[in-house]
């Protein structure tokens, strides 16, 4: 019997198309909710997806859950995936209300309200920074005097680095609770500041037990990544992952997955190494952002997206993992705002490194440069894979000091 699987957008970002291939191509009937046209839909996604349903806001549940029920009238649904973290709370509670098997509204919450999550998981027993989510000014004011500065404030369903702020003392966090509305009805998640080096641990799970794993390491931290311009900053992934000192890091990652309640699912987990020791940071019930797979697949001659769907689909992995490789990113930032007026370094780097650059990303002169908040690939970015860990990080750095974006 033919699975019938719907997946919310399937259009954008660009790299949703990679999801629904993957899961026409073992076996579904894929449905697509999205936003756009039908007829925007080019010929090959089209060709992947059984049926398509418009609707105005992927978000609102209103429009999801009706999109889905009128599918639900022709075919019996077996599925209903998202994997866009702004996403994933709507399908939840429209796969519930709908009886469509997956990740459960409470799962889904503990993964997006950090507060929550972390009081879940130090229940679970798992080292986590101190943390409080609150609406009151006082209450927060409390909290830092017991826990002292500096201290990270953040929306509580916040992705990554995105929407956060450092309290160095008591006026700046004064400062951030006033930008973030706490005292005006709104409320928002303060962390004890957790010094160290900090990676993430991203999975394919199923039914509960991890069946794929990645460690991957941040150069420098996001949060400094992402406030300073000079930086360029790099994520690699490793090949050693079975190297002993992961060991403990890689049973936390499952534990993680148990005590939130996590099935059948990416994850994509952060987390802390320095002088407190091993500490989870936070948790999304999907796969990572920034193209972190696309990674993933060059360093272990793998199609990971197919991994996730034979998950979905099947239940069951169907390829190894080769470990041949590790991969990174590096950022490389125009040196001023403007729009990008040229290109230093880029032939050296090709010259010495061109066998190992799996792809790149130089926008033409003249394109409109983009915050340094934006991310990792908001501007030019290099990717590369290498079998040695310390060499590639070693290219990846001399690309980072040779290449230059220049701005005007």
């Amino acid at each position: 019997m033919t699975p019938d699987v719907i997946f919310l957008e399937p259009c954008f970002p660009a790299n949703q198309r990679e999801f629904v291939r993957a899961l026409h191509a073992v076996g579904a009937r894929v449905t697509g909710i999205g936003e756009r046209p039908k007829e925007s839909l080019d010929g090959e996604l089209r060709g992947w997806l059984f049926h398509y349903e418009q609707i105005s806001n992927v978000t609102d549940e209103a429009q999801v859950e009706r999109a889905v029920r009128f599918v639900q009238q022709k075919v019996r649904v077996d599925r209903l995936e998202a994997v866009v973290e702004a996403h994933v709370m709507a399908a939840a509670r429209v796969r519930e209300r709908c009886g469509i098997p997956g990740t459960s509204v409470q799962t889904t919450y503990l993964c997006r309200d950090k507060p929550a999550m972390k009081d879940a998981l130090r229940t679970a027993g798992i080292p986590c920074a101190q943390s409080i989510g609150s609406d009151s000014p006082e209450e927060i004011r409390a909290f830092a005097k017991r826990i002292g500065f500096p201290l990270i404030v953040k929306p509580r369903d916040a992705a990554g680095a995105s929407g956060t702020m450092r309290a160095d003392d008591a006026v700046e966090l004064e400062q951030a609770m006033s930008a973030f509305g706490v005292g005006q009805g709104r409320s928002a998640a303060v962390e004890e500041f957790i010094e160290g080096h900090e990676g993430f641990y991203d999975t394919i799970s199923i039914g509960g037990r991890v069946v794929h794993e990645f460690i991957t390491h941040y150069y420098p931290t996001v949060l400094q990544a992402m406030r300073t311009r000079w930086i360029s900053p790099q994520f690699v992934t490793t090949n050693r992952i079975v190297a002993a000192g992961y060991s403990e890091l890689r049973a936390m990652g499952q534990k993680v997955v148990t005590a939130l309640g996590i099935e059948t699912s990416a994850t994509h987990m952060e987390w802390f190494a320095g002088p407190k020791g091993l500490k989870f940071s936070e948790i999304g019930c999907r796969p990572p952002g920034v193209r972190t797979w696309d990674l993933y697949c060059a360093a272990n001659e793998v199609d990971l997206y197919r991994e996730w769907a034979m998950a979905v689909v099947q239940g069951k992995p169907s390829q190894a993992l080769s470990r041949r490789y590790s991969a990174g990113i590096v950022a490389l930032r125009p040196d001023c705002d403007g729009v990008i007026a040229g290109y230093e370094g880029f032939d050296e780097v090709h010259r010495r490194f061109g066998g190992h650059i799996i792809d790149q990303y130089l926008p033409a002169p003249g394109t409109p440069t983009q915050p340094v908040a934006a991310g990792y690939m908001a501007n030019a970015w290099l990717r590369m894979k290498h079998p040695d860990y310390d060499e590639l990080r070693s290219m990846l750095d001399f690309v980072a000091q040779t290449a230059k974006v220049r701005a005007g």
